[in-house]
């Protein structure tokens, strides 16, 4: 007996600057796609496979300048494409969700917007590393800089700071800002904005209501 064809899983990413709750309402997303049957996975960027995890360690501590801008976008598109190969195009693949906290927009954001780095490269980073395999949908979370910061702030003191971006200091987080904002106008197709100043339970049925509409057979 041949078996059906297995339907490609859907991508979602969750995009925005520090400390805007990302990680908390990725989790809480998988809780509910799971509680609707879904087979989902929980990937992270920079990281999210071996080779990845490795670069992530490159970037993410150290000096504010121990990377130039053009540097950076080099290792993220390493860490990216080595994640797309080895995490997300096989979890596609099986007909698994797979939710992403950063992906692509934030090489956008960081390093283009934030960083000037030139469009024209970063688009042929994007088409010769990602291809076809964008998100259906990207939430972006949209929150105060300064509120952002001292969130994170909190958050790193428990654990060894993964903290090189949160020192670039409120300037280059202004930029970040706007720069995620003029994503999310660019692309109504896919971006979502999510008002990250709310209180947790009410983010996330702003994140559970947009995926929903989004995906109108991804609730039972």
């Amino acid at each position: 007996m041949v078996e059906p064809p297995v339907t490609r899983g859907k991508f979602i990413t969750l995009e925005g600057g520090e400390g805007t709750g990302k990680s908390t309402q990725a989790a809480r997303l998988k809780d509910y796609l799971a509680a609707e049957g879904h087979n989902v996975i929980v990937t992270r960027e920079p990281g999210g496979s071996h080779g990845a995890e490795e670069i992530r360690e490159l970037l993410v501590s150290g000096a504010t300048d121990r990377w130039s801008p053009l540097a950076e976008t080099l290792l993220f598109y390493a860490a990216r494409d080595d994640h797309l190969m080895k995490t997300i195009r096989p979890a596609l693949n099986r007909g698994q969700w797979v939710i992403c906290d950063r992906f692509a927009d934030s090489t956008r954001a960081y390093q283009g917007a934030a960083g000037n780095i030139a469009t024209d490269l970063l688009h042929t980073l994007e088409h010769g590393v990602i291809g076809a395999d964008w998100p259906e949908l990207t939430l972006i979370f949209d929150l105060d800089p300064e509120v952002g910061l001292a969130r994170a702030g909190r958050r790193l003191g428990e654990v060894h700071a993964e903290d090189r971006f949160e020192k670039k200091g409120l300037a280059f987080h202004a930029r970040l800002r706007q720069s995620f904002l003029d994503i999310a106008a660019r692309a109504p197709e896919r971006c979502v904005i999510v008002d990250a100043s709310l209180d947790v339970d009410q983010v996330t049925h702003a994140v559970t209501t947009a995926v929903a509409a989004r995906f109108p057979g991804a609730a039972a």
